[in-house]
């Protein structure tokens, strides 16, 4: 699914793909779920979506026994799909590069494009093309533990209860940005002035410090002004993976967002706990829904609301207010129950704990991530969904069980392999594919 994301200062995108959504199940008993959300443009989503499921699908994972091994395949499944990426701009590379040959010499911007305007457009088309990139939030289920990987500032939560039914909230993910320290201390010990970047929201022509794709602030870097006096590439494309958490019965639900859910919340009523709010609405909706569609869905449309209403009352006294970023939710349900489900068990008592508590991870919420049990090995594929602020999802009566058609294409690769059959060709290992 691909949608259009809206903001002041460029148009951008989200895909969001879940391996379980689009009935693919990477091993038996292993899901993945993620979110891209994408930035000027959806070239990176685009890819990076459709590869990360190949490279994970293609990686053995049933042979992965230790959480080392695991987090060891999302980590080359990052550099693989960045390296697979960039890759695929050569063409534009050397397209741009035949373009400014055809510029006179000595020539400004503005003198360039009173004499060559049709030569300049295109560099300028072609260097939005080189600037897409993305954030990326994965998680992977297998062996009935959880693993995240992410970069940039798309986020997963994980929401648990103890013996006392006290919900408690960790972030999984790291917001790759310019608020965060370890990132400022990165970027200041490769020669950055980050005193500067305090003051600021964007890092060269983007809001992450870490992302997949966005040729122009890597290997480019050196463009841009508050950039140039580093001394290697300040963008990354490195993930902060965690993991593996055992899932047992305490494990109630997994949220996988990007950044437009959790900036509407904050920008409306100012929360600096907003992981806990967000879980909250979530807890709200299972009681009052009756599909996992119906919950996401009221998520985002409270979050919609909530900002629609703050940006009304603010726009006209402050004409800079910032407007909503799309929104896109992934929703995985462990074992929370909805009352008004086709099967309706007990109503339960949950409450959150007044007191959160600090958290390396997130600033806002917690979670004992070493808490160990036993969970049944099957992980029943109708738990999940998804749903974004541009698109309503309907439900066709199937209940908690409603099925979501899916949107992953293989048969380019299904075809290239019986042709490479055919000839002969095949990579080592996949003959009996």
């Amino acid at each position: 699914m691909v949608t259009p994301k809206r903001n002041t200062h460029m148009r951008t995108t989200v895909v969001i793909l879940s391996s379980m959504i689009s009935s693919i199940v990477l091993k038996k008993y292993s899901y993945r779920y993620a979110v891209f959300d994408g930035h000027e443009g959806k070239r990176a989503a685009d890819f990076c979506s459709q590869r990360m499921t190949a490279e994970i699908y293609f990686s053995h994972l049933s042979e992965k026994k230790t959480d080392e091994e695991v987090k060891e395949l999302l980590r080359q499944a990052f550099i693989t799909v960045e390296k697979g990426y960039m890759e695929t701009l050569e063409d534009l590379l050397a397209e741009r590069t035949s373009l400014m040959y055809d510029i006179p010499e000595g020539l400004n911007s503005y003198e360039a494009y009173q004499k060559v305007p049709e030569v300049v457009e295109g560099i300028n088309r072609i260097n939005c093309e080189l600037s897409s990139g993305t954030a990326a939030a994965v998680a992977l289920i297998c062996n009935d533990k959880l693993y995240v990987a992410n970069v940039g500032n798309s986020r997963v939560l994980l929401c648990q209860t103890d013996t006392n039914s006290v919900m408690k909230v960790v972030q999984l993910s790291i917001d790759h940005d310019l608020t965060n320290d370890d990132e400022l201390l990165r970027l200041s010990q490769i020669g950055i002035n980050t005193g500067s970047l305090r003051r600021s929201t964007r890092l060269g022509n983007q809001e992450n410090t870490r992302c997949l794709g966005n040729y122009t602030v890597k290997a480019g870097y050196k463009d841009f002004e508050d950039l140039a006096v580093a001394c290697q590439e300040p963008i990354i494309s490195e993930p902060d993976i965690h993991g593996g958490i055992r899932l047992d019965e305490s494990s109630r639900f997994l949220l996988l967002m990007s950044a437009g859910l959790y900036k509407s919340i904050e920008e409306a009523i100012g929360t600096d706990q907003v992981n806990k709010y967000i879980a909250q609405i979530v807890v709200e909706q299972f009681r009052e829904q009756a599909t996992l569609t119906g919950v996401a869905q009221a998520v985002v449309d409270r979050a919609v609301r909530l900002h629609h209403d703050w940006y009304m009352s603010n726009s006209l006294s402050h004409p800079c207010t910032p407007k909503r970023e799309d929104i896109t939710l992934v929703l995985r349900n462990f074992n929370y129950p909805m009352p008004n489900a086709i099967t309706s068990p007990s109503k339960p008592t949950v409450t959150f704990n007044p007191v959160i508590e600090r958290n390396s991870m997130s600033d806002d919420s917690t979670l004992d991530g070493k808490k160990t049990g036993t969970v049944n090995s099957y992980m029943p594929t109708n738990t999940t969904t998804t749903t974004c602020s541009e698109r309503t999802e309907t439900d066709d009566g199937v209940g908690s069980d409603q099925k979501i058609e899916a949107y992953v294409d293989f048969s380019d690769f299904y075809r290239n392999y019986e042709e490479r059959k055919r000839k002969g060709t095949l990579p080592e290992g996949l003959e009996n594919f």
